[in-house]
């Protein structure tokens, strides 16, 4: 979680109901309903336990706030623990927690004490944006761009492979490149020869990482990617979806996917 600010964190709720409404509008279903759909359970009477980590670089000021008000937004039952770490562990436990919320610098995890499931938060945000870019109603065909092939890039288009799509992917780096078409058989998206996408999945930590050259008029660009990955101009431009936010949309799909 290291790339997160306090200011990233700022006004979460309302950024979530913004980008709802986009997502519905493009897709058909909101949020809760494509996780339903993904991972085939729905919110129960779980109580959540948010540990606070300070191992690496700290705690990020709001980040359990962040959490709890999510948990609370999704109809959960959730508290803070007074103390962080192993500690704060005990404590959630004792608290009665169902699901432990911990970040370090490497890993955000969920974990189901009840059922033994146990999530990530890379493999859900890369999930959970590459089903929605895969959902635009008004796509051209099954072609998709994945543009970044990290933990959360690769991890989309796994999902998008398996979903039946054909991907195309860029990353500049060639052993990430490698290991996508070696592993999944995705197309390498060739730079010098541009050719442009209904849906786009974007996974990089840069700004303006898409060109014009890859998008269509009309598109659906999702991101968890902080800063935003599309210029400013081009989202003037075009008639582009887009759907880009910091924290919430991850999370939900991490507390579905343990339900």
């Amino acid at each position: 979680m290291a790339l997160l600010t306090p200011e990233d964190l700022e006004d979460l709720l309302n950024k979530l109901n913004a980008n709802n409404d986009i997502i519905k509008g493009a897709t058909g279903k909101d949020i809760s309903q494509i996780c339903e759909e993904v991972y085939s359970t729905k919110p129960g009477n779980q109580k959540v336990g948010i540990v606070p980590i300070t191992a690496g670089n700290g705690i990020i000021g709001n980040f359990s706030a962040s959490l709890l008000a999510i948990t609370e937004y999704f109809g959960l039952e959730g508290f803070i623990t007074e103390h962080p770490d192993m500690t704060g562990y005990y404590e959630a436990v004792a608290g009665g927690a169902d699901i432990i919320l911990m970040a370090d610098d490497h890993i955000f995890i969920a974990h189901n004490l009840s059922n033994g499931k146990i999530a990530t938060n890379h493999i859900c945000t890369g999930v959970i944006y590459s089903e929605i870019a895969s959902r635009y109603k008004h796509a051209d065909s099954k072609d998709v761009l994945v543009i970044g092939l990290g933990r959360v890039g690769y991890a989309g288009a796994s999902h998008l492979v398996k979903k039946g799509f054909n991907v195309y992917a860029c990353d500049p780096n060639t052993e990430f490149m490698n290991r996508a078409i070696e592993e999944l058989g995705v197309n390498a998206f060739d730079i010098e020869k541009p050719r442009k996408f209904s849906m786009v999945f974007e996974a990089t930590p840069n700004a303006n990482t898409i060109s014009e050259g890859m998008i269509a008029e009309r598109c659906l660009v999702s991101t968890p990617g902080i800063p935003c990955a599309l210029p400013d101009d081009l989202d003037e431009k075009y008639d582009i979806d887009l759907v880009m936010e910091p924290l919430v949309i991850g999370v939900a799909a991490m507390l579905y996917s343990i339900f």
